[in-house]
């Protein structure tokens, strides 16, 4: 019997000053930390897989000859609009997101127009939660620039992703960087939420079941 692939799940947190930014830590660092990887499925510790790996991979990646693999917003689909909602929700300060919001404005950055026919992007705005990627050069290069992004200014992901894409495809006009931007009800399908619980209410409901 052959097995066809080894499922391997890694918890190990990386140490970074904001917790949501481990999510692209690992991104630019699994080519240099696990060398054997050709593909790996990325997921928030809320989300749980409901299908196979195998089939994900081919839904996402093989079928179409993708090699990057991540949905847009359920909501939003411009970086401005991201950009307010979060200022309104103070989700960092606002003067660091005013800084780099404007630093991207003047390499380029445009708003989402879902009219424009010549869009690189089906949006600007991604659910970083949940991503299929095949380990490839152009793959691992757009994730160390995406985390070079967040380094840089905001932990909020997706603020950057945009920014960071135009630039790679900008800056590799002779190398197609195969992206595929799927829609986040099939997110949702693949990957279902689960909230945490913590150990006190845990409890709670242990007592409350004896």
């Amino acid at each position: 019997m052959i097995e066809f692939y080894s499922p391997r799940v890694y918890k190990k947190v990386i140490p970074f000053s904001y917790s949501s930014s481990i999510l692209v830590v690992l991104f630019s660092k699994t080519p240099d930390i696990w060398n054997f990887l050709r593909y790996s499925i990325w997921l928030d510790s809320k989300l749980r897989l409901q299908l196979d790996p195998m089939l994900i991979l081919e839904y996402f990646l093989w079928r179409k000859g993708y090699e990057y693999a991540i949905s847009n917003h359920y909501d939003r689909h411009c970086v401005w609009e991201e950009v307010a909602q979060n200022k309104k929700l103070n989700k960092y300060n606002h003067t660091i997101i005013d800084e780099q919001f404007a630093f991207y404005q003047a390499d380029g950055l445009k708003r989402f127009n879902a009219s424009d026919p010549n869009k690189l992007l089906p949006s600007n705005v991604p659910e970083g939660s949940f991503i299929v990627r095949a380990h490839t050069p152009m793959s691992n290069l757009f994730s160390c620039l995406w985390f070079n992004e967040v380094a840089r200014f905001t932990p909020r992901d997706q603020l950057s992703f945009a920014y960071t894409y135009h630039k790679l495809r900008r800056m590799n006009p002779g190398k197609p960087f195969y992206l595929n931007m799927f829609k986040d009800c099939e997110r949702r399908t693949v990957a279902k939420l689960f909230h945490h619980r913590s150990e006190e209410k845990r409890k709670i409901l242990r007592h409350a079941t004896e």
